[in-house]
């Protein structure tokens, strides 16, 4: 008898388990299109052209070359509100390989909307730095400004230098998703 009550309970834990799991899956359809509420699927600008990354990756192909553009989630993710709109968003860097011997290094914004997230443009911080860490900006009157901190190689010195002069870009994502640099020390205008 005991036996009975043990498989009815486990098959209503399996049943009720399959509901759930539709149930959640159903709350992310839009139509039949599945909205993926994951930053490293989602589409960027980067230099004027959109990058859809699966996984964190992408790769194109550089028209009337062999070469591949190779794009990649780096990390250094950061979760802030940059919008001002209550919800999480994700700061991060990708890189982007475009055949030669350079990696280009981008901040990207991941805007988090009802619908899943919306990409913006990529920040171009440089060549071969060394990314360190993004904060919110220590300005009290910066509002949703983040500070993006990286080690770049002096003026002058060769590629094969290890990048060691320290760097900070303050940004501020726009209505259109694109960044703008925000003055560090900005006080406001003078009257």
């Amino acid at each position: 008898m005991n036996k009975i009550y043990l498989y009815i309970s486990l098959f209503i834990l399996i049943f009720l388990g399959f509901f759930l799991i539709n149930q959640k899956l159903n709350l992310n359809k839009k139509g039949d299109e599945i909205i993926l509420n994951d930053y490293k699927n989602t589409k960027y600008i980067i230099d004027g052209n959109e990058i859809q990354l699966k996984d964190g990756y992408a790769e194109s192909t550089i028209p009337q070359s062999t070469s591949k553009i190779i794009t990649r989630y780096f990390g250094n993710e950061f979760i802030t509100d940059l919008n001002n709109d209550g919800l999480d968003d994700v700061v991060f860097i990708l890189t982007q390989e475009t055949g030669g011997s350079g990696t280009f290094y981008y901040a990207i914004g991941a805007i988090n909307t009802e619908k899943g997230y919306v990409g913006s443009d990529g920040y171009y911080l440089g060549d071969r730095i060394a990314p360190q860490s993004i904060e919110n900006s220590p300005n009290p009157r910066h509002k949703n400004v983040v500070v993006i901190n990286y080690a770049e190689r002096k003026n002058g010195e060769p590629m094969t230098t290890q990048p060691s002069e320290m760097k900070s870009v303050y940004l501020k994502i726009g209505q259109d998703k694109i960044w703008g640099i925000v003055i560090p020390d900005f006080e406001g205008e003078s009257r």
